[in-house]
């Protein structure tokens, strides 16, 4: 999943969904400032600052923050790296980003979705964008396809811990701390905390197709490169796109 040696010789990029999402954002990030949330350990934000951004990754984790410290050294790529939890950000950092980019695994992290959302509308300044791919809440029930067999809530239900080795990069990798603790957040939950924020939610999509396979048990990928998973033969949502927007400011492109 991380693979750092091709990321600092400067191979790939972001998947498609985050490309086609920054272009509906903002139409390029060169030259803009770019808040990461959640940034782990930086290979997007890396990328981002390649594609011209000021970049400022924030994270909880400290040993995370320091991988993504070394990486962009050896990538010669500069980043700021802010340590802070995501949902009280440091008040130094409100109204200075036209962007804030989140992606992929971000959300069930998070116990208060209202909280995130304020932060952003903080972070950002006025006419600045919230990018956020993510993946769609409903493959997120999915334990197993065949029999079909469910295994997490569709929206807001308080925690649910979960004990296993490993970790989604290695399910066979040895590790001391095996809980973690994740929270559902339903599409409509994620979109009404954006609207009581006070950001203005501009796009809204839906795809039945990812170039990932975000749980590792999905079948294919099918001839054309792409994931599905299928219920009764018909696709079912696999991620989403939103774009909201702060209030003033310049009015950013359209799709």
């Amino acid at each position: 999943v991380y693979d750092s040696e091709a990321l600092v010789s400067g191979a790939g990029s972001l998947a498609a969904a985050e490309l086609d999402g920054l272009r509906r954002a903002v139409g390029s990030v060169a030259n803009l400032d770019v808040i990461h949330l959640q940034c782990h350990i930086g290979f997007d934000s890396i990328r981002l600052a390649r594609m011209g951004a000021r970049v400022t990754g924030l994270d909880f984790s400290r040993v995370a923050l320091a991988k993504a410290a070394r990486l962009a050294l050896r990538s010669r790529v500069e980043l700021r790296l802010v340590e802070a939890d995501v949902c009280a950000p440091p008040a130094t950092l409100f109204g200075h980003f036209d962007l804030a980019y989140a992606t992929i695994g971000v959300l069930c992290w998070i116990s208060d979705i209202g909280a995130w959302m304020r932060a952003v509308q903080h972070l950002l300044r006025p006419g600045g964008s919230l990018l956020l791919v993510e993946i769609h809440p409903f493959p997120g029930m999915v334990e197993t396809i065949d029999p079909l067999r469910l295994d997490f809530p569709y929206g807001f239900d308080g925690p649910h811990r979960f004990d296993s080795a490993g970790t989604y990069t290695d399910r066979d990798a040895v590790i001391e701390a095996t809980t973690t603790v994740q929270y559902a957040h339903s599409l409509g939950e994620v979109v009404t905390a954006a609207v009581e924020s006070g950001l203005e939610v501009r796009w809204l999509e839906e795809r039945t197709e990812s170039s990932r396979d975000h749980r590792g048990d999905l079948p294919g990928p099918d001839p054309d490169g792409r994931y599905r998973m299928r219920l009764g033969g018909q696709p079912v949502p696999l991620e989403y796109t939103l774009i909201a927007d702060k209030p003033g400011g310049i009015v950013p492109p359209g799709p």
